[in-house]
């Protein structure tokens, strides 16, 4: 029987390529190379991924951790990728610690991302000590009953601080070579939803106060209404110029001076369709 997250013993992924569309310092010039993984430990109700994340994925391939790690090696000697780039890592660390042990005797040596939803296990996280180079961590909410009302996870604010510091301690600060390509560190991603749903001030404050002023923030002002979305009456529409404004501001005021903010008229501009598995993303 398969538990919350649906996913089995064997490794189902949805789509790879070279993704443009990251932070500058993981797309680089020549991509971070993106490995999609099928299914995923939260239930966002406007989740951009959806097609993947939930539910039946007709377009997934279920892999051995040998053929996982053909495909990181093919992202990185074919497509020439700055990174090797795990999206919903959460629910396959096992098989993906497997793979590589498979991937780097056979060369793999770029950075390894961890990009999740910060929903990830302390005890998972340690046993990854060394492994990651990069930790990606969404900072998604400040108040459980909206992590709950929108995400079906009723304990995500203390999981996702409490995981955002121990990716801290293994990684520490960003670190940078001389093309500009990330190496190492963490990276904090923080979407602004309508409404304050995300509890930016309090997240922010956290940020700042709890980990460091040095941390690195990638502000995301790309939501977009998906999935489930539009039944929600706090969640149906886009950011206003004055909410991201209003987040511009407190992390000024807060000192994050590390980072990046995504323009205004991102959100179309990032939506995936997964049905085209290899190409999501328009670029």
């Amino acid at each position: 029987m398969r538990g919350f997250c649906g996913s089995g013993q064997l490794i189902s992924v949805s789509s790879y390529c070279d993704h443009h569309g990251e932070e500058p310092a993981l797309s680089g010039t020549r991509g971070s190379g993106t490995i999609f993984f099928h299914n995923c430990n939260l239930r966002c109700k406007y989740c951009q991924n959806h097609q993947i994340s939930q539910g039946t994925d007709n377009r997934s391939q279920t892999l051995s951790s040998s053929e996982l790690a053909a495909i990181m090696l093919h992202l990185q000697n074919d497509l020439r990728c700055h990174n090797i780039n795990l999206v919903s890592p959460s629910h396959y660390v096992p098989q993906i610690v497997e793979a590589l042990c498979h991937a780097i005797p056979a060369g793999l040596h770029i950075p390894l991302i961890y990009n999740t939803n910060g929903y990830d296990s302390l005890d998972t996280l340690k046993m990854l000590d060394g492994v990651i180079d990069i930790y990606l961590p969404d900072l998604k909410y400040a108040d459980n009953l909206y992590a709950d009302e929108f995400s079906h996870c009723s304990n995500y604010v203390e999981s996702s601080r409490q995981a955002i510091k121990e990716m801290y301690r293994q990684a520490g600060n960003l670190v940078i070579d001389e093309s500009g390509i990330a190496q190492s560190g963490l990276i904090v991603r923080h979407l602004i939803l309508p409404n304050d749903v995300a509890g930016s001030a309090d997240s922010l404050r956290w940020l700042a106060n709890d980990i460091s002023k040095d941390v690195t923030v990638s502000i995301m002002a790309q939501y977009y209404p998906c999935h489930l979305a539009s039944q929600e009456p706090l969640i149906s529409r886009k950011i206003s110029l004055e909410e991201y404004s209003h987040v511009a501001e407190m992390v000024n005021e807060l000192g994050l001076e590390n980072g990046w903010f995504q323009e205004m008229n991102s959100p179309e501009f990032y939506l995936p369709d997964f049905n085209h598995p290899g190409r999501p993303f328009s670029k």
